[in-house]
């Protein structure tokens, strides 16, 4: 049966699309725009000085990535990074969330110290961590002090990106601590009172009934705290002054393709083609996340 419009149904859609024609605006041209734009700098050769032009070059942006040797290295630091902090970040936010859920004394307080990091910006906070971590700062005093071996933990290749690590999952950890307090407050007192009965401990109420209750918000961390992570930028860019050093031990994605764009000539066209291949490699993780994590079963 073919729907026919009536003078009155084109009169209210015309009416919202007009409603909504600023929001879709700024849709087209700060976030659908520049990725159009991307995609097509990444098939061309761009000169932006002087006078820009476009060289289209097809494939060749995307095959040089496949033989660019930093390329290969900032792909296996983000990767790295990524295996490393979403995990550790996940599961601390959940015990922090689980213990102040606990009804323990003082968890307001707790709640407020537990979030602060979270208040201050990502420039401050690593310059903070970077002072902690000087050969001569905090972390290492207090190293002395317990007898143990001290690092150079902004200048050794082996540890400057763990140190950044240990910075991000410390910062974005209370973040997602506080979506999970949210959802623990809606498990049904019930459910613990039937695993009791059950004869069930704390530790197993935590595993068979807190952690399967909070799965799809799990998922939701885990999305985010992927997307965030393939995206580091910042942290790496103040440790290493923007170079990606000591010996590209702090190299990351995005900031290659900082370097790319804006500081070497005639490689637009190259850093958006690595753009690309991130949003993609982003989007893939998402799925699989999303498919073994089998969300869409448990709403």
């Amino acid at each position: 049966m073919k729907r026919t419009f009536s003078k009155k149904m084109w009169r209210e859609t015309g009416a919202g699309y007009l409603l909504m024609s600023p929001t879709l605006f700024v849709l087209l041209l700060f976030i659908v725009g520049p990725i159009v734009f991307a995609i097509f700098l990444a098939f061309h050769k761009v000169q932006m000085l002087g006078t820009t032009t476009f060289e289209f070059v097809g494939l060749d942006n995307f095959q040089r990535i496949v033989h660019d040797t930093r390329a290969k290295i900032a792909f296996w630091n983000t990767l790295k990074y990524v295996v490393i902090v979403v995990p550790c970040q996940t599961i601390l936010a959940l015990v922090l969330a689980a213990t102040l859920n606990a009804g323990l004394k003082g968890q307001k307080f707790f709640r407020i110290v537990y979030f602060l990091p979270t208040l201050t910006s990502s420039a401050v906070l690593t310059l903070i961590f970077m002072w902690m971590y000087n050969q001569n700062g905090l972390i290492n005093h207090v190293l002395k002090v317990l007898g143990l071996p001290t690092y150079n933990w902004i200048g050794d290749p082996d540890v400057a990106l763990n140190a950044i690590m240990i910075m991000n999952i410390w910062s974005t950890a209370p973040y997602f601590m506080v979506i999970y307090l949210a959802a623990l407050q809606d498990i049904p007192d019930s459910l613990y009172e039937a695993a009791e009965l059950d004869g069930a401990n704390v530790l197993q109420k935590f595993w068979y009934v807190t952690v399967p209750y909070l799965r799809p918000v799990t998922s939701f961390v885990v999305i985010m705290g992927l997307i965030g992570t393939f995206q580091l930028f910042d942290q790496s860019y103040i440790f290493s002054a923007g170079s990606g050093g000591p010996n590209n031990s702090t190299l990351t994605v995005v900031l290659l393709i900082y370097q790319y764009a804006f500081k070497t000539l005639g490689t637009m066209g190259y850093a958006a083609a690595l753009a690309v291949v991130l949003a993609i490699i982003i989007l893939i993780a998402t799925l699989l996340q999303r498919k073994f994590s089998k969300e869409e079963s448990l709403y």
